[in-house]
């Protein structure tokens, strides 16, 4: 709605067992542009709210069969009612009854003999809330809708991308071993291209994991195992893209517990690619596993440009991408990934870091057995 545009008057649902209370009440609101209707008993709004739901309620206390107390406690049992403010108008001034209205789901209580100008005052802030919420309530389910057209958008360019970038990738693998080897120039731009191309082919991996995570598709299979050896093989399997930069695994000892030794896998390679890519040529990478409490802790310690506190928790939501001199980057899915996986197995994630000082990025998982 337009911030220019006046909004609705409100349907208010006037309920007094009091005929002059009743009378004064609906046509003051009435002469200020609101729809009332009023209701002489408990029953009858009941009644009446739940043929017409109306947008607030101006509720007595004390009436004969039903009072305030219990209609107030069935509007807010019903569902469909009870997001509808309700504002208790009574001759009971004691802080008790102020107490037990607001116990009973009230906003807000005026006492008689009441200043129509304070009930009008207050009628209108609480529509205005109401509002303000349903409208707040309508922008978050829009953009709940255009995150998930943007999730299947993305999965659908992700998957459908796979298939040719995945025959380049072959393409490539066949065109290697006819170069000549005296030609070390078509040798780097061939290599240079088959980084990108599994670059690429990694991003997708991961963009159509955190949907298959999202989605429940993926889910842990848990199994027996010795969270150091699953570590160390992720490691090992890191090396060749470390190139210059030094690996260095330590271990406690065996930690045995029941976890996905695929997904562990995929997370510490994970974790070991990004401290690869910030880390500088010669520098060194130092992966642990270590008890902590009734969990196995890994750590992934670098020694690169490190990132500022302000965006520890940014950097595992999805697409939380860091800019900025001296700034982490990626495609803010990889740590998404790893956090969803790690979360998956009840464990934790996080980072320890400062900008310039380095980063340890963090892992632990529940020791089951």
């Amino acid at each position: 709605m337009n911030p220019d545009t006046p909004h609705p008057p409100g349907n208010i649902l006037v309920v007094d067992d009091t005929p002059a209370n009743l009378q004064l009440l609906t046509e003051m609101l009435k002469e200020r542009g609101y729809k009332v209707r009023p209701a002489p008993s408990g029953e009858l709004a009941l009644r009446g709210a739940r043929a017409a739901p109306p947008d607030l309620i101006l509720l007595d206390i004390t009436m004969p069969g039903m009072d305030g107390f219990e209609v107030c406690s069935h509007l807010k049992a019903d569902e469909r009612l009870r997001e509808i403010p309700v504002l208790f108008i009574s001759a009971l001034n004691e802080t008790s009854d102020k107490v037990r209205a607001f116990q009973a789901g009230g906003v807000d209580y005026v006492t008689k003999p009441f200043n129509i100008e304070e009930v009008e005052a207050r009628v209108r802030t609480h529509l205005d809330l109401r509002r303000q919420r349903r409208e707040l309530a309508a922008g978050l389910a829009r953009m709940r809708e255009l995150e998930k057209l943007r999730d299947s958008l993305t999965h659908m360019i992700a998957h459908d991308m796979k298939s040719p970038l995945s025959a380049i990738q072959m393409t490539l693998e066949l065109i290697e071993p006819l170069l000549p080897a005296s030609d070390a120039g078509a040798a780097r731009v061939l290599h240079g291209a088959k980084v990108s191309v599994s670059t690429i082919l990694e991003m997708i991996a991961q963009m159509l994991d955190v949907s298959r995570m999202e989605a429940g598709a993926l889910k842990p299979v848990f199994a027996p195992g010795n969270v150091p050896e699953t570590v160390r093989s992720a490691v090992e399997a890191q090396r060749i893209l470390a190139g210059d930069r030094r690996l260095v695994f330590a271990s406690g000892g065996p930690f045995l517990t029941d976890f996905d030794a695929e997904l562990l896998r995929r997370v510490v390679g994970n974790l070991v690619g990004n401290a690869v890519k910030f880390t500088r040529p010669e520098g060194e990478i130092r992966i642990t596993v270590t008890p902590k409490g009734e969990a196995v802790r890994v750590e992934v310690a670098d020694d690169g440009v490190g990132i500022a506190p302000e965006h520890h928790a940014r950097i595992f939501t999805k697409f939380g991408q860091v800019e900025g001199p001296g700034a982490r980057a990626g495609t803010g899915l990889g740590l998404t990934f790893a956090r969803m996986a790690v979360e998956a197995h009840g464990g934790e994630i996080g980072v320890d870091s400062a900008q310039g000082r380095g980063s340890t990025f963090w892992l632990t998982l529940p020791r089951r057995i």
